[in-house]
């Protein structure tokens, strides 16, 4: 069943001799068609904001820590700039994946200087020109 708002899939962390385990086990992987990582140059780096209303994305933080800014558009092609925007903060330090369902735009910003997000989407490539949604940085605040 999919989603119908951004949501928090919480993990947790095992610290034993060995080492450090980061895990969120509640991630479901059914309909990812591609990932990727998103690296940010300095802190405070903001990107987006870009929306879909086919494909579905996750964020986990796997370094550092970012603020990931969402908001469903009221339309495609001018959007409201007073819309409700929901934002949530992802960090290494408390692993959790968002998952953001179809018909939502995001927007990134790095909160470290070492921030890294593993980023999975259900789009394929071939396809992500035919629903992808660019609007100014400034639309709404991040």
């Amino acid at each position: 069943m999919v989603a119908a708002q951004p949501r928090l899939i919480e993990g947790g962390i095992h610290i034993d001799e060995r080492g450090i385990l980061s895990f969120v086990n509640g991630f479901d992987f059914a309909g990812v068609q591609r990932s990727y990582i998103v690296r940010s140059h300095r802190a405070g780096q903001k990107r987006g904001w870009v929306g879909h209303k086919i494909e579905q994305k996750w964020f986990w933080a796997i370094q550092g820590t970012c603020k990931i800014a969402v908001v469903k558009p009221d339309e495609w092609e001018l959007p409201a700039s007073n819309l409700s925007v929901e934002t949530f903060i992802l960090s290494d330090r408390k692993p959790a994946v968002l998952h953001i369902p179809a018909g939502y735009a995001n927007a990134i910003m790095s909160l470290s200087e070492d921030a890294i997000l593993m980023v999975f989407s259900t789009g394929k490539i071939a396809d992500a020109s035919n629903d992808d949604y660019r609007f100014a940085l400034d639309t709404w605040p991040i």
